[in-house]
């Protein structure tokens, strides 16, 4: 009989690393001559990699503390649903990517069902806020595999033993590097800087328009959109207007492997951008209400991954009233023609892949997953 697994991923990024888990899980299933079922909320890569998705990310991704707020009723219906979907399908185990809010109040529901194991992968951030869901990990969830190299030890002040298995990151570039490169849509002489306006509406809503603003004043670089594939063209071109810049779909990475620079949303496409080497500028406007309610509650130097992992400013990061046009255009400006400050930021993002480690993150995680469902090395 075919061992059962449910997972659920909320983001964008969690179906990728989904994705590349998935693949991993039946590949070490294959390797004892087992069979995986695997039903899943995700994306569009986690289809492909074999689950049966039957909730998109796209109607999860509330952005922000208000949002949260006018969507409350949509979110607890999704979680009803989720609750009931769990316990028909009866899984051996439930596998949880990231996604908090939505995440621990699953774990707390299925641990009180008894008889299913229940994986965490991909920490929340407790480390910069809401401290106290630790104890609800700690309660709830049998097993944690995080990515970040600091996190194995802050649980370890909390009395957990978690898995540090390297960021999956690692191994959808790598593989990312061994596909040949095809040319971007409308393609010239030019250099490239990469937009990255974010995954959620609202976001890319708040942010592209500084974003295009700020890239009036290079008219000698072209500027290309990766845009996330589960936005409408529409609205996206109801925001670009008549900016002289391309819009691409579905090929992030290459839009990265081409790029001179990028202007990217804070959140996971930081530390892409920055694995591809890539110099930056990170963005951030949360609006007034988002921003007051974080500085109260988020204890952490930094927004962007790159600079929390490497413990120190390596990207410049532009957050609320900092992120204007004006300022986005002269820290880019220093990226593209300044070549002392160039070179000691791709330095630096050097070392910060060296500090992640290398790839296998999906494997060894996968690895450690069969073993909790099999009871076996």
């Amino acid at each position: 009989m075919a061992r059962r697994i449910y997972i659920i991923a909320g983001e964008a990024s969690g179906d990728l690393h989904g994705s590349n888990l998935i693949k991993a899980l039946k590949d070490r299933a294959a390797q004892d001559g087992e069979e995986l079922v695997i039903r899943a909320w995700g994306g569009e890569r986690m289809a492909a990699a074999g689950a049966e998705v039957v909730k998109h990310y796209r109607d999860l991704a509330f952005m922000g503390f208000t949002q949260v707020i006018l969507n409350l009723r949509t979110i607890l219906r999704n979680m009803s649903w989720c609750k009931a979907d769990i316990e028909a399908f009866k899984p051996d185990a439930v596998i949880l990517i990231d996604y908090p809010g939505f995440n621990l109040r699953i774990a707390e529901h299925v641990r009180k069902l008894g008889g299913i194991k229940i994986i965490y992968y991909i920490s929340p951030q407790v480390w910069a806020w809401k401290k106290g869901r630790v104890h609800a990990i700690k309660r709830d969830v049998d097993r944690m595999f995080v990515i970040l190299p600091f996190e194995q030890q802050w649980y370890a002040n909390y009395g957990m033993d978690v898995d540090f298995v390297g960021h999956p990151l690692l191994d959808a570039i790598q593989q990312e590097g061994t596909r040949p490169l095809e040319a971007l849509p409308g393609a010239d002489a030019r250099p490239v800087v990469a937009m990255l306006p974010g995954s959620r509406r609202q976001e890319v809503a708040g942010m592209l328009p500084i974003m295009l603003k700020a890239a009036e004043r290079f008219p000698d670089h072209r500027f290309v959109i990766a845009a996330a594939p589960s936005l409408p063209p529409e609205f996206y071109r109801s925001i670009i207007g008549s900016a002289p810049v391309a819009l691409v779909f579905g090929r992030t990475y290459d839009v990265l492997r081409t790029a001179k620079a990028a202007l990217v949303t804070s959140g996971t496409a930081t530390l892409e951008t920055a694995l591809f080497g890539v110099p930056e500028v990170v963005c951030y406007n949360g609006g007034a209400i988002n921003v007051w309610l974080a500085r109260r509650l988020i204890k952490i130097e930094f927004i962007s991954l790159v600079n929390l992992i490497m413990e120190r400013e390596v990207v410049c990061e532009l957050i609320q009233q900092e992120l204007t046009p004006k300022n986005l255009a002269e820290e880019l400006g220093r990226l593209l023609n300044d070549a002392t400050y160039r070179s000691r930021v791709e330095q630096d993002l050097n070392s910060l892949r060296a500090k992640l480690g290398g790839p296998g993150a999906s494997a060894k995680a996968a690895s450690g997953m069969w073993k909790i469902l099999t009871g076996r090395v």
